[in-house]
């Protein structure tokens, strides 16, 4: 087995003239996203370098406390994030549906992935624990930002179809029905396009990681697999959950619209 290439302070320093080449084209393009580009540059280094430190000391110290802490502050994160994301106005219920969903999909998705797939011993095992919640935390936060913006800006555009049908006699859940699919598919199809590709257009992060630290082809392949139905099943519970909770904080207890 061939050991880990370690990247030095000056090969590094080489991967940065990424940014600089790319802040130079959107300068000659007059596009300006130079400061963004800096910004989330810098941004992402601190992020993992700090990410880095805490679970060198995470791996050497485990323990369920620290590990559940970990996956706590994972959620609070990803629920402030989908929030924030969305550019409209959310209601307090909106707040809470994205909450409910995110947190329930996702632990759910977790346990479910290392009880019953990996089987780590002991389940709170870092080195396995943080890295999946984290991807799986990580696309259905992606995901279920899709579909909060699709159904908020659907039931804005679309109140008028919504009340026609209310007046014709449908339940505010058929009334809906389009509005919900269109939310679910646009938070479910990123996941299943990167499906789609993987292993003929592009090889997925995790599996090049593995890859690259040395570690079978083979193995390698077998993690990705079981990692992105992981994926598939944390975005579409977490989906499912928020679209059937969201579109509920958009009607009162007489099945009247309040948008």
């Amino acid at each position: 087995m061939k050991s880990v290439i370690e990247l030095g302070f000056w090969q590094m320093f080489a991967a940065y003239l990424f940014v600089v080449i790319l802040m130079i084209i959107v300068k000659i393009k007059g596009i300006p996203r130079e400061k963004e580009v800096l910004l989330s540059s810098i941004r992402m280094t601190l992020q993992l370098i700090i990410a880095g430190f805490i679970l060198v000391y995470l791996f050497e110290n485990p323990s369920p406390f620290y590990t559940l802490a970990i996956l706590i502050i994972m959620e609070v994160f990803a629920v402030y994030n989908v929030i924030k994301r969305t550019k409209k106005k959310l209601s307090k219920k909106m707040k809470r549906a994205i909450s409910i969903s995110i947190i329930t999909g996702t632990v759910s998705s977790i346990l479910l992935f290392l009880f019953m797939i990996v089987r780590v011993k002991p389940w709170f095992n870092p080195q396995y624990f943080i890295p999946i919640s984290g991807m799986l935390i990580g696309n259905s936060m992606t995901g279920i930002t899709l579909g909060v913006t699709k159904l908020v800006d659907d039931m804005e555009s679309k109140r008028d179809f919504v009340e026609a049908a209310l007046m014709l006699g449908a339940t505010p859940k058929m009334s809906v029905k389009e509005i919900v699919d269109g939310a679910f598919d646009s938070a479910i199809i990123p996941t299943i396009n990167s499906m789609v590709g993987m292993g003929i257009v592009f090889l997925p992060g995790m599996m090049t990681g593995q890859i690259l630290s040395g570690v079978s082809p083979i193995t390698a392949i077998e993690y990705q697999i079981a990692i992105m139905l992981g994926i598939l099943i944390s975005v579409t519970l977490t989906t499912i959950l928020f679209v059937n909770l969201g579109y509920n904080t958009y009607f009162n207890e007489e099945c009247q619209i309040n948008i």
